[in-house]
């Protein structure tokens, strides 16, 4: 799944090469998407390349590669490369919940219906994909998930509050699936603690000997922190997303 911003380019790019054989410059694919900065671009082609879209050739300056296009543009796309969430879309309507603090125990309205075979594990109230809020909460309801979602170890699952994951497919109101660690490798989406007080979901990355937690969203900017700041708490491996 590709956000409009991630599709305009990758499709603009593969237009170009079949023009010129040259891609585009970033100048030129910032000004085609009319974006404000060049850094909008470098996050869109990072995510394009993690999703397995392009490939950029080292040791030569602006080489782009087009490995596949969308469903929608190709008959036969090939298996994508990266991070690709696992998505159960759910049939019923959002409900009005009530604070976290407040909601009793109960089974989740995103439970999929007869099913016998799936796993129930914890939502553990909201989780920021933007600005950190406060640390994770106690469980407030379950939620079942197919067992091929999780695999091993213990898992969690978190209410999504906020838009910087977007270009990673993950939306305001998405229940994300987390599996329970304290590593990450780079450029997996985690579950990170700040100052043992805040979470956030972000992607994470090293700079020099800090953290850096870098939403996928182009619009804002990555959050850079000392290493003894941020905990990993756990590993994006699904979500499951509801329709009005």
């Amino acid at each position: 799944m590709l956000t409009r911003k991630q599709h305009e380019l990758l499709m603009f790019i593969h237009e170009r090469l079949k023009e010129s054989g040259v891609p585009p410059s970033f100048d030129e694919m910032k000004d085609a998407l009319d974006l404000a900065s060049k850094s909008g671009i470098h996050r869109l082609i990072l995510a394009l390349e993690e999703r397995g879209f392009i490939r950029r050739l080292a040791n030569r300056a602006r080489a782009l590669e087009v490995i596949r296009l969308p469903e929608s543009a190709t008959p036969a796309p090939k298996q994508r490369q990266g991070f690709s969430p696992a998505v159960i879309e759910g049939s019923l309507g959002k409900t009005q919940q009530p604070p976290a603090s407040a909601v009793p125990a109960k089974p989740s309205p995103l439970q999929p219906a007869n099913d016998s075979n799936g796993i129930a594990i914890p939502v553990m109230g909201r989780i920021a994909a933007g600005s950190p809020i406060s640390a994770i909460q106690h469980q407030t309801h379950e939620v079942t998930v197919p067992p091929d979602m999780i695999g091993q170890g213990a898992h969690f699952a978190l209410e999504v509050q906020g838009d910087s994951m977007i270009e990673a497919g993950i939306f305001n109101g998405d229940t994300v699936i987390i599996r329970e660690t304290s590593t990450a490798n780079l450029g997996d989406i985690v579950v990170a603690l700040v100052d043992d007080e805040e979470a956030t979901l972000k992607r994470f990355r090293r700079k020099g000997g800090s953290i850096a937690l870098e939403p996928a969203n182009a619009a804002l900017e990555t959050q850079i922190y000392g290493p003894n700041r941020v905990k990993v708490q756990g590993r994006l491996v699904g979500l499951i997303r509801r329709y009005n």
